[in-house]
């Protein structure tokens, strides 16, 4: 049933206008950091939102409660505009945050996908798969329609960690083809891993990783989900800036390990993923200390706090500690996230902990009795 889109929108104005902002001491409207509402006839509301450098992140999440708030509203997706960054005098030009030009993402290669979620790091070896498969993994259990894209092209991990060896179908008339995602644990999955055979390289440059991420989202019959999230090859290049100009993500997850060469290079994947407008939910610390089973004795194998202290110094949100555990190499072996294999392991509660953030950031529900 169509919706008065000038009715919804004077309602949603209105609801908006109840949100303060901390910063200026009056409400996000005549703050001006609304810049645009959009409406469709089915209740999807889009709101173009500036986030000064001095905002809280959380009026974000304000924002979008009070707009889900209202009766008629459906979905609702918040554009967030970051600070543009000045130009240098002398007729210079230095890469700072929103220096890159805005990317323009399709809507129509997800418009049946409600929020969409990158995993990344700064460098490989540092569990940014295991961590995608677990958020996934802890959303679907939470009774979420999930899908996990294995961008990874290089190191497809994900049918190993989800105990899929299964070769996709393909649906569809000649020259209409998809491909159907493989179903584990509740969670549809698309890997590069599922095409090749057993240890068979992957051997391409950066172009044809941007053209395989884009087949996989374009070219795979997700159906209908609430999350996708994309695990991304580590660093800073052609897949991640084409993911961001090819779709409107939430936002990304930084993934490193304590040790000072993995947060150094977390810090310049941040740098990126600001400088191309895309918020970044959070940064987890993997391998955060190792407890021996047998004797209790504590070790900091890999250095002590350090993706703790990248995000304060950041300033982006720390979404948990994840210690070396038994039962994290169990998982892996077993073909079964840990979250899901022992949910009550030290491992396991961090990651559900962790994806249990994500999802109060991502889709900020209304607070109940509010």
């Amino acid at each position: 049933m169509a919706v008065n889109r000038d009715d919804l929108e004077g309602r949603v104005r209105e609801a908006l206008a109840g949100v303060q902002n901390p910063r200026t001491g009056v409400d996000v409207v005549a703050s001006e950091n609304v810049r645009g509402i959009e409406l469709s006839d089915e209740g999807d509301v889009r709101v173009q939102f500036a986030l000064r450098p001095d905002d809280p992140g959380s009026i974000v999440r304000d924002v979008r409660a009070a707009v889900e708030a209202v009766q008629g509203v459906t979905k609702v997706r918040i554009k967030i505009d970051l600070p543009k960054a000045p130009q240098q005098q002398g007729g210079g030009r230095r890469l700072q945050p929103g220096s890159v030009p805005a990317p323009t993402p399709d809507t129509e290669i997800t418009k049946n996908v409600d929020h969409i979620v990158a995993v990344s790091s700064g460098k490989g070896g540092v569990g940014k798969s295991t961590v995608a498969a677990n958020l996934a993994a802890v959303i679907a259990a939470a009774g979420h329609r999930v899908g996990l894209l294995d961008a990874d092209v290089y190191g497809p991990n994900i049918p190993v960690m989800f105990g899929e060896k299964r070769r996709p179908k393909v649906t569809g008339e000649k020259g209409q083809e998809k491909i159907v995602p493989l179903e584990a644990h509740g969670v549809l999955l698309m890997s590069l891993g599922f095409l090749l055979e057993d240890e068979q390289p992957a051997i391409m440059r950066g172009p044809l990783v941007s053209g395989i991420l884009k087949q996989f989202l374009e070219q795979v019959e997700w159906g209908p989900l609430e999350y996708l999230i994309v695990d991304m090859p580590p660093g800073t290049g052609d897949a991640q800036l084409s993911l961001v100009q090819t779709v409107d993500l939430d936002g990304a997850v930084l993934v490193t390990t304590p040790q000072d060469v993995a947060t150094g290079d977390v810090r310049r994947a941040i740098r990126m993923f600001e400088r191309v407008r895309t918020p970044v939910l959070g940064v987890v610390e993997n391998m955060s200390g190792f407890t021996c089973p047998h004797c209790g004795e504590h070790a900091d194998i890999f250095g002590e706090g350090g993706g703790r202290k990248l995000a304060m110094d950041m300033n982006v949100p720390f979404l948990a500690a994840v210690p070396l555990d038994v039962a994290v190499r169990e998982a892996g072996d077993a073909g079964r996230p840990t979250s899901i294999f022992a949910p009550d392991s030290p491992a396991g509660r961090a990651f559900t902990e962790m994806a249990e953030r994500v999802l109060a950031t991502v889709s900020a529900p209304v607070p109940t009795g509010s």
